[in-house]
């Protein structure tokens, strides 16, 4: 069984000249319950189906498996995902010999930036770069899935 194990920030700086590469992401869900959720991703010119488990207590982790499938196909079923497309581009920052994946979203959740670590270890010791802002790992309101059904625009802030 595979695990996710990854660490969530707002992001508060610069970020992108730092960044090793970037490509776009479409992604929609077939499925968001709060027990798993069934993605559907194009990435750059791939595509992946992925299914998620519920996080553990601290957020910290989840269950994750995922497949590379035909970007034809991934297409095709992004037209069965429910409404609510998630539309980003993801930029890949390497800082002290980790990978952060910063995310910032358009459309409905234009505005928010968000950086993920993915670590091997919930207890695994990182650097942490000056653009990373406030931690939000476990906030269920960070999630994609999430974001889908309810926009960063929609937010009361």
């Amino acid at each position: 069984m595979s695990q996710e194990i990854e660490r969530k920030f707002l992001v508060k700086g610069e970020y992108k000249s730092l960044s090793a590469r970037s490509y776009r992401i479409t992604q929609g869900y077939i499925s968001s319950s709060p027990e798993y959720t069934v993605r559907i991703r194009i990435k750059g010119e791939k595509g992946f189906i992925t299914i998620k488990g519920q996080s553990n207590a601290s957020g910290l982790s989840r269950y994750e498996w995922e497949k590379e499938i035909p970007v034809n196909e991934a297409r095709e079923l992004l037209q069965l995902c429910q409404p609510g497309m998630i539309d980003k581009t993801r930029y890949e920052v390497l800082f002290e010999n980790q990978t952060f994946e910063v995310d910032e979203f358009y459309g409905e959740n234009e505005g928010l930036t968000i950086a993920e670590l993915e670590l091997e270890s919930e207890t695994a010791k990182f650097s942490k770069p000056d653009w990373l802002g406030e931690e939000v790992t476990g906030e269920k309101r960070y999630y994609n899935s999430h974001l889908s059904n309810q926009p960063f625009k929609q937010w009361k802030l």
